[in-house]
């Protein structure tokens, strides 16, 4: 798992003056993963599917992320 969060510059792009990058990785393979790549915007990834996600705060972010993560580590998803 890891968890890069840093402040950025408000701009048109990152509007909340944040990136973000949040990964859980199992054998290889990204099974959670949260961003708001360039031109993406916010959204997540469930294995292979992938949705807006949307932010409210930091805080919530990894709230939500690390709920993720533990519902694949339980089987669900």
């Amino acid at each position: 798992m890891e968890m890069k969060i840093w402040e950025v510059p408000q701009s048109r792009k990152t509007p909340e003056g944040i990136k973000y990058s949040l990964v859980y990785i199992r054998e290889g393979k990204r099974l959670v993963g949260y961003d708001n790549a360039e031109g993406k915007g916010h959204h997540k990834h469930i294995g292979n599917r992938e949705t807006l996600y949307p932010f409210e705060e930091v805080d919530r972010l990894v709230e939500d992320f690390l709920a993720d993560v533990e519902k694949i580590r339980k089987g669900g998803i």
